[in-house]
């Protein structure tokens, strides 16, 4: 376990979590006895270390490891008195199974979330993907990734490359079967709202929040039509009702939730207890739109409240915003152009594994992180859990 010091952030001070250097070690190295000269659990710590400094690609990551003299490199295990060679950055990590690297890293990350959400009843679970976009342009094949991110922390807990002749319906199965589900509410769009995903997800002693589009027209038509036209209720009973209000950079958001009860016993989908009708108003420079989606939960009213409701659909983006942003935005990934082997899906891995080590350590901007460890590497290598003295 690793406990990080003198990093800005109240929540790293007080809680340990595990330390992700001891999964780098069971990561399996494709390479035969004649051709490994520099251990793959060092390479992929220095990578990561690396990534929390800034250094986004394998060229960056070996100038950094250049900068640095004899006492790091045998800190991190290497045996050689030189670092790698660029070429063998590339090599390398492009030869690593990363289906097996993925495993690991999902390992830690359960191991994470358990240590730091152990008092939520409830925990949310996002899933929905993202394309490598400049990979894919220049012709690397299984650039589209699903992944399944923790709501509340914004941690990646399992990650997997969607095959090029197949598409996210064929992989959640996949993915859902790298977690454990038992006490989680998994939130996914429109896409994922399937009979085989809910019924996996119930196996596993989960629970759902889907969103209702018209991929699903006649769950959609009968929910639709239930707030379209309500039953009469008794006098002085009304539905469960919830409502948000979020303001800032210039843009207005209402959301409105109301659910039901009312379809249980007609709807013939796996699990279903409550139906909802949610409605979102964003109002822009004194301009407004309104948008109304319709919803199915497996949770019962006495353990999902209205306002609970709306708190998992809000929070479903947070994969969006957490991962997908970061990743983009900090890490610039959108624009890396790997393309060999397995390289681009191995590199994807790792920013996960980097955003996800910073999400832990109770960081909320990973941009002031990154800049932080740049100026002070120490602290990233005491985060990975490797020794700080020689």
């Amino acid at each position: 376990m690793v406990k990080p010091k003198n990093v800005p952030s109240k929540k790293a001070t007080v809680i340990q979590i595990p330390a992700l250097h001891t999964e780098l070690q069971q990561i399996p190295d494709p390479r035969q006895a004649s051709g490994k000269r520099h251990p793959l659990a060092a390479m992929l710590a220095v990578a990561c270390v690396a990534m929390l400094c800034g250094y986004r690609s394998p060229y960056a990551i070996a100038g950094w490891i250049n900068n640095y003299g004899r006492g790091y490199l045998r800190r991190f295990g290497f045996t050689r008195e030189r670092p790698p060679a660029q070429i063998t950055w590339y090599r390398v990590l492009g030869q690593i199974d990363y289906v097996a690297l993925e495993v690991r890293l999902a390992h830690w990350a359960s191991q994470a979330v358990s240590a730091l959400s152990s008092a939520l009843d409830l925990r949310g679970i996002a899933c929905d993907g993202k394309t490598l976009r400049g990979s894919a342009q220049q012709g690397a094949a299984d650039t589209h990734l699903l992944s399944a991110v923790a709501h509340q922390l914004g941690i990646t807990l399992a990650q997997l490359a969607v095959p090029d002749k197949t598409n996210e319906i064929g992989a959640i199965v996949e993915l859902l079967s790298m977690l454990v589900l038992h006490g989680c509410v998994i939130t996914t769009d429109a896409l994922l709202t399937q009979v085989k995903v809910a019924e996996q997800i119930l196996a596993g002693q989960g629970d759902y929040v889907f969103i209702v589009k018209e991929n699903q027209p006649t769950l959609y038509a009968d929910i639709k039509l239930l707030f379209d036209a309500p039953p009469p209720l008794p006098r002085g009973q009304q539905w469960p009702q919830a409502e948000s209000y979020t303001a800032g950079h210039g843009r207005v958001e209402i959301r409105r939730l109301q659910a039901s009860t009312a379809l249980n016993a007609y709807l013939t989908w796996p699990g279903v207890q409550q139906v909802f009708r949610l409605e979102r108003q964003i109002t822009r420079q004194n301009h407004s739109t309104t948008e109304v989606v319709y919803g199915i939960t497996s949770l019962s009213p006495a353990r999902a409240s209205a306002a609970q409701l709306l708190t998992f659909t809000r929070e479903h983006w947070h994969i969006e915003n957490k991962s997908h942003w970061v990743r983009d935005v900090t890490f610039d990934e959108d624009r890396s152009q790997l393309r060999r082997a397995h390289l681009p899906q191995v590199m994807a891995a790792l920013r996960n594994a980097t955003v996800s080590l910073l999400r832990a350590a109770g960081h909320t901007n990973v941009a002031q992180a990154v800049r932080f460890f740049a100026a002070q590497p120490e602290q990233a290598v005491a985060l990975l859990a490797l020794p700080i003295g020689e």
